[in-house]
């Protein structure tokens, strides 16, 4: 079998497009934002009994339909919930060992599971970063104030 190249197909006089590429140069498809006409029929159709069909929903769930439940309790429920660490105020950069310990020690005791304590401390490791810059951008102030002898501003 052998595998024809783009340019193999073009030389055969192929005018068929190129993966994803499928409208003319300039045309650049659908606008951003706009909807298909089968969605627009659908809305359409919907309109003014959006209260009716939720009730329905409702219905159908707590007559024991597991499938509208699941669904219904994804849409109601967080998907994250909220959990609450006692943590260092946070200063200095230094003073992120200590609530990177503290989180990890939460995690360690079960409370919170490891992906709450990796995004917790993600958030510490960013704060972090925060005041690290905001330090040396003091430092470096403060460099070419002693270098310039001009006050900064």
């Amino acid at each position: 079998m052998v595998n024809a190249s783009k340019s193999t197909r073009e030389s055969n006089g192929s005018t068929r497009a190129a993966r994803g590429r499928p409208f003319t140069k300039g045309n650049g498809g659908r606008k951003l934002g706009s909807r298909n006409r089968a969605t627009v029929v659908a809305a359409s159709l919907l309109e003014g009994e959006e209260e009716a069909l939720v009730r329905k929903a409702v219905e159908l769930a707590l007559a024991g339909d597991i499938a509208m439940l699941k669904f219904l309790l994804s849409r109601l429920l967080p998907r994250e919930r909220v959990i609450k660490l006692d943590l260092p105020s946070m200063q200095f950069a230094d003073d992120a060992v200590e609530a990177l310990g503290r989180i990890m020690r939460a995690v360690s005791e079960g409370q919170i599971s490891p992906s709450e304590g990796a995004a917790v401390a993600t958030l510490v490791n960013t704060y972090t970063a925060a005041i690290d810059m905001a330090d040396m951008v003091k430092r470096l102030d403060s460099l070419e104030v002693r270098i310039k002898g001009v006050p900064a501003a």
